[in-house]
């Protein structure tokens, strides 16, 4: 939480002393490929008001992130996705908008750039998002245990070497190759006390379904007690 907001804070300095320098101080050398443009290119983009215009985006977004950052000191579990979805909204739009104020022979070529910039960088965040909030299901088949959605995969029941029940989540480190969202947690994590481990958690839900396999743990639950109960105890006789 703390070093979440303390990123937060960083980049929203860093856009203000950005934007501060292009806009005010004229530090139109902070631009992306505005210093290798020809003079005249660089002239008529001063006189359309690009870079400064520049500076403007770069301050506004920081404004906005700055005034949406209180949400992360409530209880609010969105607020993360909110802020930064806010940042790359606006920037990737701001960018296709400022193609307006290109030199005319470069003006289309700017456009197109910044539109396809914008699909590739947002699709598969929403994408990722959406399939993240769908989460996962688990069903116990007649062989094995499925979990669906991404990282799931398969495990027969032969293969579980010992099956535990337990009411706390033990201390999650870090995220390996995973979806850390304020409500979930899916994908491969490092676990205090169990290393690599995969976990299909809902968070603030108990208790929490363990199973160990020859090369792999597993941390799964449901927002239903008597559900995850439920799959304790069929997965218990199943490896007995």
């Amino acid at each position: 939480m703390i070093g979440l907001v303390i990123t937060q804070i960083a980049v929203i300095a860093l856009f203000l002393i950005l934007g501060w320098a292009v806009k005010f101080k004229k530090s139109y050398w902070l631009i992306s490929g505005f210093i290798s443009r020809p003079e005249e290119e660089k002239e008529q983009l001063i006189k359309r008001g690009y870079p400064q215009k520049t500076g403007s985006l770069l301050i506004g977004t920081a404004i906005g992130m700055l005034l949406l950052l209180p949400l992360s000191f409530t209880e609010f579990r969105f607020a993360t996705e909110i802020q930064f979805g806010f940042m790359l909204v606006v920037l990737l739009g701001g960018f296709i908008f400022l193609s307006r104020y290109e030199v005319p022979a470069k003006r289309k070529r700017s456009y197109i750039i910044a539109i396809i910039l914008f699909i590739v960088t947002l699709g598969p965040l929403i994408y990722l998002t959406v399939s993240s909030h769908k989460g996962y299901e688990v069903s116990l088949t007649e062989d094995a245990i499925h979990i669906s959605g991404m990282y799931g995969d398969e495990w027969d029941y032969r293969d579980i070497q010992s099956v535990q029940l337990l009411e706390e989540m033990p201390e999650v480190t870090w995220k390996q190759n995973g979806i850390g969202l304020p409500t979930l947690a899916q994908g491969h994590f490092k676990v205090t006390g169990y290393g690599s481990s995969l976990l299909f958690i809902q968070k603030d839900h108990k208790p929490i379904l363990y199973i160990e396999l020859e090369d792999k743990q597993i941390f799964v639950n449901s927002k239903d007690p008597a559900e995850t109960q439920s799959w304790y105890e069929e997965l218990k006789r199943e490896a007995e």
